[in-house]
């Protein structure tokens, strides 16, 4: 096992679980879906060609957080294999109806030997290299990540253990194409990064603060595996059930970094509070529906903000919305607290992020990441954050509502002058939701394989030219 410096995860080598049978994968296979009565139908929206690559998440909900009753919580599915074991064996069909290229699954019961072997047997026989990562602390369920070998390669695999109150890890493969991009010179294979995670559901407010710091040491370890491994520029793609929706603190963070959402770029949705609405993707155990879960885009030639930069805006959104009800003025006062000076000192600066408890708690922040926000506000180095600093780097410091941009622009032509350099990134085809009615905003009563739908998205390589120093 290996930690890296300065951050609060473990970072460690896995090991795969791989079966050798190939039942007949065909490039060209189409889409299916199943509906809610467990037949299926043809799906025609997306017609799929050999050089695309197929990415579907979906939490699977694990027997064990399955209620039964709603008067007895107690009573969990696991308790009963006649009902767990057709539920996943439907999962299954479904999963291997659709035939993605790259499946991610959460909520997968890595305690149950019986559901794991299935898993590992069906989805192998059918050409799938299967990764899985239970959760620390033994709580009994984790991530599944198959990739199909016929036309991926996975070059290498890392688990990642946040070892925070929930218990999450994330998985991180670096994948190649087994046959070469037509849209590459030379026939190089394309590589991409994937992540897999569950990020922790947000019980009450205070875990805004955990949540968005998961997200944050995955790009950090995601920036630390391309420079310590000399990666060329590559997409990044990042599945999983985020448990937080468009309107988030995590949401507006991954936006800032450049990552796009692939069902809302297919669909041209923008980031806007009016487009927030028009999908969901879970039913969570209070009976609210909302859109949680994701497949992230960040493509080579994208602009990206420094990452702690992103991270210190995302950090003072969050103290903003805890001080939403005073004016500039008011925070200001909150901030400098006793001090007579029109200005924030850093023990006034510490004292009020303690009173907000965003330090000084279990799993808040830490002395390094502290000294991060405080060296982001006091712009000039002196010591203290005036009031102008206060207002530009706090006050007015937001992660940015980016209106989602069309992933079609890809860079053909070298006419810069900067040094650049070619890659092959994604563009977006398309991206659906399952059951369908989700993508209207609503949650059909009669769905039983999950309490999320499933999402899958279909990318194509595309060339384009980005910094040589992208990374």
């Amino acid at each position: 096992m290996v930690v890296a410096a300065g951050a609060k995860f473990n970072l460690r080598r896995g090991n795969s679980s791989s079966h050798n049978g190939i039942n007949g994968y065909s490039g060209d296979a189409e889409l299916s879906r199943i509906s809610r009565g467990g037949r299926f139908t043809p799906v025609t929206e997306v017609e799929r060609d050999p050089s695309c690559v197929s990415f579907t998440t979906f939490n699977i909900l694990a027997p064990i957080y399955k209620r039964m009753d709603p008067q007895n919580q107690g009573l969990r599915e696991s308790n009963c294999r006649s009902l767990w074991l057709p539920r996943n064996e439907m999962i299954l069909d479904c999963l291997l109806s659709e035939s993605s290229s790259i499946m991610c699954l959460q909520e997968f019961w890595v305690g149950n030997e019986e559901l794991v072997h299935m898993y590992e047997e069906r989805l192998g026989d059918a050409g799938y290299n299967l990764f899985k990562l239970g959760r620390t602390n033994n709580r009994g369920d984790g991530l599944l990540t198959a990739i199909h070998k016929e036309c991926l390669r996975v070059l290498d695999y890392r688990e990642l253990l946040f070892n925070d109150c929930g218990d999450r890890v994330a998985q991180l493969l670096h994948v190649q194409s087994v046959s070469p991009s037509q849209n590459q010179k030379g026939g190089v294979p394309q590589e991409f990064l994937i992540v897999n995670t569950h990020l922790l559901f947000p019980h009450d407010s205070s875990l805004c603060l955990v949540r968005l710091n998961q997200v944050y040491q995955i790009l950090q370890y995601v920036e630390l595996y391309q420079r310590e491994n000399r990666l060329k520029p590559m997409p990044i793609i990042l599945c999983g059930d985020w448990n937080g929706s468009k309107r988030g603190h995590v949401y507006k963070f991954l936006r800032s970094q450049g990552f796009v959402s692939s069902y809302d770029i297919a669909n041209e949705y923008s980031d806007s509070y009016a487009d927030a609405h028009k999908w969901v993707s879970h039913r969570n155990h209070r009976g609210n529906i909302c859109g949680v879960d994701f497949i992230w885009l960040c493509n080579p030639n994208q602009a990206r903000k420094p990452l702690k930069t992103s991270w210190a805006e995302a950090v003072f959104s969050i103290l903003k919305f805890q001080l939403r009800k005073g004016s500039e003025n008011d925070a200001f006062a909150f901030l400098k607290g006793d001090n007579y000076a029109d200005s924030v000192t850093y023990f006034s600066f510490s004292e009020a992020l303690r009173q907000v408890k965003l330090i000084g708690v279990p799993y808040g922040l830490c002395f390094q990441q502290l000294q991060d926000l405080w060296n982001h506000a006091d712009v000039d180095g002196n010591g203290v954050i005036d009031f102008e600093e206060f207002k530009q780097k706090i006050w007015n410091s937001a992660c940015p509502n980016h209106v989602l941009e069309s992933v079609k622009g890809c860079m053909e032509d070298g006419n810069t002058e900067l040094e650049q350099q070619e890659a092959i990134g994604f563009m977006i085809k398309n991206a659906m939701l399952y059951p369908r009615e989700v993508e209207k905003g609503l949650w059909p009563e009669d769905y039983s394989l999950s309490d999320h739908a499933r999402l899958t998205a279909v990318f194509s390589p595309a060339r384009m030219r980005c910094s040589a120093t992208q990374n």
